[in-house]
């Protein structure tokens, strides 16, 4: 009896060891979230993500940059921090100084690697593929500039790599992003209504952009999703209740396929993008507002419910990111310094937690 007693205990410990690891029922097993704090004495924010989706504040590091310690989104940008694929690489911007960052994470924590010029003036975006990084400097004339970085985070220029945005200075660009295989780089306007599409040659350098002109206007953030896709949000001048959204596909060439234009769904201010699976989310500032989309199988949108999630009235929400098993949405809401927390279920958003305490000049997050 006390052989078959002692295999149950063993048993039990071991489910219990099992549920655990592998996280809540939902299958998330819980990870890190990194914020950028942009403060004056610009830092990266490192949070513990629990399998429920809520957070521990873990760590703050200093960029060794500066950030404006603006509010209400100070950066007008998506991708102010990028986190390489294997999560072993984090790049953070340093608008204030014009320079970039590069952290190794490691198990105990980020260490930082090296801080260099962003070959530009006020850098907002950034974004990394194997050993390319590619930052986007939003005034003067606005442009990328191109760097390879160690897996130590040694960042070094690429010679040749800086190429002036289609829209020069007055393209005010809001992202810049590797496509999916490395071979492009793409770049929204909002101050031309243009997307670049830039060619990256085997060393790593970009060629001239080609442009086109986006189907909405004031294109903002972009996500890529199913079936080659690239999902773009659209202020549309500001105006309120107007946003839109639209689908392109790649093509590997010179331009991108549009799918469906400027899908409207009455909120203000379509600025930030996330996807999982075949499902897009956008944030809609103006309206604090987060809604859902359906991606067909060809790329095509369809709004499924124009405010699937709520940030609350005045909270302003921006950035936005997905944990990697599609369970959680993070957004930040810059006019309050805290991260709402919802929990996926399809195409509805429930909020499950919300972290605090985080200044208001945040922007650009994460999720690993």
């Amino acid at each position: 009896m006390t052989k078959y007693l002692n295999l149950a205990v063993l048993a039990l410990g071991v489910a219990i060891l099992a549920t655990s690891t592998n996280g809540a029922a939902d299958g998330s097993t819980g990870g890190k979230l990194y914020v950028m704090s942009n403060s004056p004495a610009n830092s990266v924010l490192a949070f513990d993500r629990a399998s429920d989706g809520s957070l521990t504040f873990a760590q703050e590091i200093r960029t060794r940059g500066l950030g404006t310690g603006v509010t209400l989104d100070p950066l007008a940008s998506q991708g102010a921090i990028a986190l390489r694929a294997d999560g072993k690489l984090l790049l953070a911007v340093n608008p204030a100084s014009g320079d970039v960052t590069a952290f190794r994470v490691t198990a105990t924590g980020l260490q930082f690697g090296s801080v260099i010029s962003s070959g530009g003036f006020f850098p907002v975006g950034v974004t990394i593929h194997g050993s390319l990084v590619y930052v986007l400097n939003q005034l003067g004339e606005a442009n990328i500039t191109g760097f390879t970085v160690t897996d130590t985070g040694v960042l070094q220029g690429i010679p040749s790599s800086t190429q002036t945005l289609a829209g020069g200075a007055l393209a005010m660009p809001a992202e810049v992003s590797f496509t999916p295989d490395g071979g492009q780089l793409l770049v929204t306007e909002k101050g031309t209504n243009l997307i670049d599409i830039l060619q990256v040659s085997s060393r790593g350098q970009a060629g001239p952009p080609l442009s086109q002109v986006s189907r909405g206007k004031t294109p903002f953030g972009f996500a890529f999703g199913p079936s080659d896709s690239v999902i773009v949000s659209e202020v549309e001048n500001r105006l309120p209740m107007a946003a839109t959204v639209s689908s392109y596909r790649l093509t590997n060439g010179p331009h991108l396929a549009a799918v469906s234009p400027a899908v409207p769904n009455e909120q203000s201010g379509s600025c930030w993008v996330a996807t999982t699976g075949n499902i897009a989310w956008i944030v809609n500032t103006g309206s604090a507002t987060i809604a859902a989309y359906q991606i067909g199988t060809a790329g095509d949108l369809t709004l499924l419910d124009a405010d699937a999630g709520s940030t609350g009235e005045g909270s302003s929400p921006i950035d936005v990111a997905a944990s990697p098993d599609g369970s959680y949405l993070y957004v930040l809401k810059s006019a309050t310094g805290e991260i709402a927390v919802f929990q996926i279920a399809d195409s509805s958003l429930t909020p499950v937690f919300t972290q605090s305490g985080l200044p208001l000049s945040i922007q650009g997050i994460v999720v690993k």
